[in-house]
């Protein structure tokens, strides 16, 4: 990158060069001659008008070259750094002699230029061009100098030469307004710490600065909280010019280009001592000078007493505190090598500028982080982190956020395993995508799973759910399925709540949009909602998913919803009619047909493939509730597992099933319920009328019962108890031998 400082004034011509308000001085505009134009851009093959012409001279704002001669220009400008003007170069190949050969570009006849005691350009002749307020023919003023006759000055930058008619860099406030307001807008691009500590570091360097370090607080504190602990700064970050653009004699910066390096420099820390210089210097909020006392003796404590970090003399360094809305968060020092003139009181001014744009940007980049934080936390909670393992069935999910800014929204979706081996499936979408659609969603979800931990029927649990939202207010509105499959019968019940329909698939590849009731959504209220129950063939897959899958500005729903139709039949097509598409890759088939310009909002997706239990997999009987029923129940079990050929387990399954039915027959009026299910596990189902579930004791030595669910607790592999609507269902699982 090519370096342009702007951070220096151009004395004002007429002005004392010795006068140190020379700098800030208005350069005088000569009047324009009645009648004339300004000169003709020069270009190759035309000549330019002599002073002898009826064109005027060159004035301060004039183009270098339009005195050229008929050759080209072959010095271009530079390009300089984001809001640093361009300085045009006016030297030529020739030793600067354009137009009639006298130096700097002055027509023929007319007075040489005159330059300050000090050898800087004057205010308005970029590139040699003539004095502003100089006339062709005019005087030199006394004690002025021929800038022919003037010995060459060394460039600021390069520490080389400067030959007759070169720029040298300017000096105007306005140059300072110019970077400022570019810096502060590259460093509010920034969202995050980092994007904004390296638009601080790549606006100054190096325009305004060569080298600078930015220490930040550690840990950062967060709105209005109370750090607690000593202040703690870490070197966040440096930058600097490439080492090889560094001239003999210059400083040694703290870390080298290299990423290597830089990780290395980023983890020293500096504990700021209370009552030190340093904590002096960043009290005081003000930047400072570093070749003043205070400033001198931060420095050590800032940097380490044992690093070999050698500063410039003079006001080459300035420490900046960087201060946010409630305390001082860190430190910038920017640096500048001796090849380069020192900074000047004004470029306090933009030190200071610089750190508190910085400042308050780094303070909004914590915040958001911490929102960013909070919201993604709350997401994680919402939804579940893993779906459970049921039997007679698989399941995968997917959910996508409306954007990356705003990760939470309404969606949801869960499965529930239900008594008998069923499973609930969920999927609803509250009204759109903030923090206020997350909570409403979460508490809809744990209300989901209470209505459906007492095994209610589908369309009694979408009515306790729309009583459970006009409670939360009047405006919480939402949709959603929910459907029980039942493995055994191989059968599912649904019920809507204005959701779009699900979509199965079938073993043979074709797609269908089941035919379900749409009902109205949820917190309308004084609905009453219906179920259908459909059959589950084994083999099939059913996708309950929420409207921004298939409805955005480019389409409709049901549009959506058809092409969501077409995308499994053609992903089924692909492994052939007897092997369905495997869930993951399935789901994210679904999610390719999302184009750009599609994601309008959340997108919640829930697949479920029904491999079911055949009927030769499952024995089921009714017991009276008698004395005699625990023996017949060990019978039972003992006839079933020999017909499998699960002989192994027969001690362990007749000592359970004896525990658990004789309790069940001790409360129960009904008759009991025993039921075996063979899959990767075997596991006895008993239910009963009563609705108690039982707890675990420890039963005391003198106590005659109390043992049985220890013994269950022991010997099974998982055990539990369901509450029912006409009772419950004590279950236990044993590993297959």
């Amino acid at each position: 990158m090519t370096e342009h400082p702007t951070s220096f004034d151009r004395p004002s011509t007429g002005a004392d060069p010795t006068d140190p308000r020379g700098a800030l001085l208005p350069a005088p505009v000569p009047p324009r001659a009645s009648g004339s134009a300004l000169p003709a851009q020069g270009r190759t093959g035309e000549t330019p008008p002599t002073a002898g012409e009826d064109s005027p001279g060159v004035f301060e704002h004039s183009q270098p070259g339009a005195e050229q001669a008929a050759e080209p220009d072959t010095h271009r400008p530079r390009p300089g750094a984001e809001g640093v003007p361009v300085q045009p170069d006016g030297g030529q190949p020739d030793g600067g002699q354009p137009g009639g050969g006298q130096p700097g570009g002055v027509p023929a006849g007319a007075a040489p230029r005159v330059a300050p005691s000090d050898g800087s350009a004057l205010d308005g002749v970029p590139g040699g061009g003539q004095a502003a307020g100089v006339r062709p023919g005019s005087e030199v003023p006394a004690g002025a100098t021929d800038r022919r006759d003037a010995p060459a000055e060394p460039d600021r930058r390069t520490g080389q030469p400067t030959a007759p008619g070169q720029p040298t860099p300017m000096r105007r406030d306005g140059d300072r307004l110019r970077f400022v307001g570019a810096a502060t807008r590259r460093i509010a691009r920034g969202m995050d710490l980092d994007e904004i500590v390296m638009g601080l570091c790549r606006a100054t360097v190096p325009t305004f600065a060569d080298a600078i370090l930015v220490y930040l607080r550690e840990p950062l504190p967060v709105g209005d909280e109370r750090p607690t602990g000593p202040l703690v700064l870490r070197l966040r970050r440096t930058d600097r010019i490439p080492a090889e653009r560094d001239t003999e004699g210059g400083f040694a910066p703290a870390a080298q280009p290299e990423p290597s390096e830089l990780e290395t420099v980023g983890a020293e820390l500096c504990e700021v001592r209370p009552g030190s210089a340093l904590a002096e210097v960043l009290r005081g909020v003000r930047p400072v000078f570093t070749d003043t006392p205070a400033a001198r003796a931060a420095l050590p404590e800032l940097l380490g007493e044992e690093r070999d970090f050698a500063l410039p003399d003079g006001r080459r360094a300035i420490l900046a505190p960087l201060r946010g809305r409630r305390r001082v968060i860190g430190a910038a020092l920017f640096l500048r090598g001796p090849e380069r003139i020192p900074f000047e009181a004004d470029d306090l001014l933009v030190a200071a500028q610089l750190a508190t744009h910085s400042a308050l940007g780094i303070d909004k980049a914590v915040l958001y982080g911490r929102e960013a934080y909070i919201a993604d936390e709350l997401q994680r909670t919402m939804l579940p982190e893993n779906l459970p393992r049921c039997t007679g069935v698989r399941l995968a999910s997917r959910y996508l956020p409306a954007a990356e800014t705003a990760r939470v929204g309404g969606d949801w979706y869960d499965a529930i395993p239900l008594p008998g081996s069923r499973v609930a499936l969920v999927v609803g979408d509250v009204m759109g995508h903030s923090m206020t659609s997350a909570a409403i969603m979460g508490q809809l979800r744990t209300t989901a799973q209470t209505l459906a931990g007492l095994d209610l029927p589908p369309q009694e649990v979408l009515h306790h759910l729309d009583e459970q939202a006009q409670r939360l207010g009047t405006d919480r509105m939402a949709t959603c399925l929910y459907a029980v499959y039942d493995p055994v019968s191989h059968r599912i019940t649904v019920a809507n709540a204005g959701h779009p329909p699900p979509v199965l698939l079938h073993l043979g590849g074709e797609a269908e949009v089941l035919r379900v009731p749409a009902g109205a959504p949820i917190g309308v209220g004084g609905v009453d909602f219906e179920a259908v129950e459909l059959d589950a063939p084994a083999g099939a897959t059913l996708l309950l998913y929420t409207d921004g899958l298939v409805e955005s500005r480019l389409r409709d729903v049901w549009t959506g919803i058809e092409q969501l139709r077409e995308r499994l039949a053609a992903t089924a097509q692909l492994t052939g009619p007897d092997h369905p598409p495997p869930l993951e890759a399935l789901c994210d088939e679904v999610l390719d047909m999302l184009g750009p310009g599609d994601r309008d909002d959340d997108i919640a997706l829930l697949a479920a493939r029904f491999d079911g239990i055949a009927p030769s997999d499952v024995s089921y009987w009714f017991l009276d509730p008698e004395d005699a029923a625990p023996g017949k129940a060990r019978r039972l079990a003992r006839r079933a597992l020999a017909r499998w050929g699960m002989e192994d387990l027969t001690d362990a399954v007749e000592l359970l099933v004896s525990e658990v039915v004789t309790n069940a027959v001790r409360y129960a009026s009904k008759p009991v319920t025993l039921r075996l299910l063979r899959t990767d596990v075997l596991r006895c189902e008993v239910g009963d009328d009563v609705p108690q579930l039982p707890r675990l004791r420890q039963a005391r030595a003198t106590d005659e019962g109390g043992r049985g669910l220890y013994l269950v607790n022991r010997l099974a592999r998982r055990w539990g108890a369901t509450r029912l609507s006409t009772g419950k269902v004590v279950w236990f699982e044993l590993n297959r031998g």
